[in-house]
């Protein structure tokens, strides 16, 4: 039998577990699922690992206390849900973990959260703090808060996120498939990948979204993959029920292997987790410096802003065929760079002038 060693000789593991492996099919907690995911994750937790555990349902678990037939599609109706949830769900996973002398505690995130310096680092030092106080951090995104434009969008992205923020060796994607089909399970046909090598060659159909309870399908689960390899994490996705062969490395589900260059974590949030605040269309000049030159962006070769933002805040770069050639946090506010945009250094009145976009805080458009 195979076994996949960068799963078994993994020191900090990440596991995601989506809402439809929670719930039962009328929308009620699984509460036997729960105790399971407890039982093994704290095996791996008392063994030496240091462990996070990325959970959804939050939402499906108010759907049977608030009387809702399915998830809610309203953003204030997902909030008020999420506020009812998030309380019964943290207290079945402290009473399930507490039967095995494991201590949780409870970490509520949107992409602000791990988007600025300060904001992102604090997260880190949390989770750092648990781990050396022996506490299980059990992550959730912050529904309550979070907005249509700033969400994460689904647990999936926020794993592989997570799984980078804290440098894991493997990241975990459980639901309610066993691995990544060609085409969807039920297609007749369908094959099971076992593993997948580079995901940029991938020929599969993944348009068919998740179940009823859930936010995310296939694609989700396959664009975590794709930032967790990228940051050097490997990737197992499969079902539930594969949860203990899964965490022992055992061949269960679909295997994504770790890329070997980790990117930095800042850029790493910039590419898969901003949301630009604005965006700059350059010149010709500009392009060519950024991409063949892997130069810093400079106001001279900055033609238009728009958008309203921060010194710091991300921003698309928009080439003059107005393609995106990358993003980057810029080093001034849209309206100190509307008085820099156009201008040389070596013009008068603007010989202080700094990097629009540094090239160590920029990362292009693959």
């Amino acid at each position: 039998m195979t076994i996949r060693t960068a799963v078994t000789q993994a020191k900090r593991v990440v596991v995601k577990v989506g809402s439809s492996s929670l719930t039962l099919p009328d929308g009620h907690l699984d509460v036997e699922r729960i105790s399971r995911l407890a039982g093994e994750l704290s095996r791996l937790h008392i063994s030496g690992a240091r462990v996070v555990l990325v959970t959804s349902g939050a939402i499906a678990a108010a759907l049977a206390p608030l009387g809702l037939r399915r998830r809610p599609r309203d953003l204030e109706t997902q909030q008020a849900a999420a506020a009812v949830g998030m309380g019964l769900l943290i207290r079945h996973y402290a009473d399930a973990f507490a039967e095995h002398g494991v201590r949780v505690a409870q970490l509520l995130l949107t992409v602000e959260d791990v988007l600025r310096p300060r904001t992102y680092r604090n997260a880190l030092n949390t989770i750092s703090r648990l781990f050396r106080l022996d506490v299980i951090p059990i992550i959730n995104e912050n529904d309550t808060v979070a907005t249509h434009e700033i969400r994460f969008g689904d647990n999936d992205r926020l794993a592989a996120l997570v799984a980078h923020l804290v440098r894991a060796d493997a990241l975990f994607l459980f639901s309610d498939v066993d691995g990544l089909y060609t085409a969807h399970p039920d297609t007749p046909g369908a094959e099971k990948l076992d593993v997948v090598d580079d995901i940029a060659e991938l020929n599969v159909d993944t348009s068919r979204v998740g179940s009823r309870v859930g936010t995310g399908g296939m694609q989700t689960k396959l664009q975590a993959a794709d930032i967790a390899t990228q940051a050097g994490v490997s990737v197992v996705l499969g079902h539930a029920d594969d949860l203990a062969p899964a965490l022992a490395g055992e061949a269960v589900g679909t295997y994504f292997p770790a890329r070997k260059k980790r990117r930095p974590r800042r850029l790493l949030w910039l590419a898969f987790a901003a949301e630009p605040r604005g965006w700059l269309h350059v010149d010709d000049g500009a392009r060519r410096a950024l991409l063949d030159q892997k130069a810093s962006l400079l106001a001279a070769g900055v033609r238009e802003v728009r958008g309203t933002f921060a010194e710091g805040e991300p921003v698309e770069i928009i080439g003059p065929d107005g393609e995106p050639l990358g993003r980057g946090f810029v080093g001034y506010s849209s309206n100190e760079l509307l008085a820099e945009a156009g201008h040389s250094s070596a013009e008068p009145g603007h010989r202080n002038q700094r990097p629009v976009v540094h090239r160590d805080a920029l990362i292009l458009t693959d």
